[in-house]
């Protein structure tokens, strides 16, 4: 399983690569009303996760995993929108694995507390 700094650093490596893709973009008021979305969402997983590990207890703990895995799911749907109007982009298939990944990971470190 992975220790919560290797997630700490996947969580932070996807938002920065999802800020690198939107930034790599064609201008359009879509494309960006749909990355700033995917910021919020992709960004805060990262910043969640980290609160989560802060000195809180196990019921804050479990609360923040639970956002952070709804935040990662929120990632994947901006950017399946985001690839509907740009299919050249590859990019964005990488990052939905990510997000899919991440998500998963999420999910299995909540179980562990259920």
């Amino acid at each position: 399983m992975d220790s919560k700094y290797d997630l700490e650093e996947r969580t932070f490596q996807f938002a920065n690569d999802c800020r690198k893709m939107i930034s790599s973009l064609k201008f359009s008021s879509a494309n960006v009303e749909d990355g700033k979305q995917l910021i919020k969402s992709s960004g805060s997983i990262g910043a969640n996760y980290i609160e989560a590990n802060e000195k809180l207890g196990e019921k804050d703990f479990v609360f923040r995993l639970k956002i952070a895995r709804k935040e990662a799911k929120e990632s994947r749907y901006w950017l399946r929108l985001l690839k509907t109007g740009n299919p050249e982009i590859k990019e964005i298939d990488k990052l939905i694995n990510e997000s899919e990944e991440l998500r998963k990971i999420l999910s299995a470190i909540i179980k562990k507390f259920e």
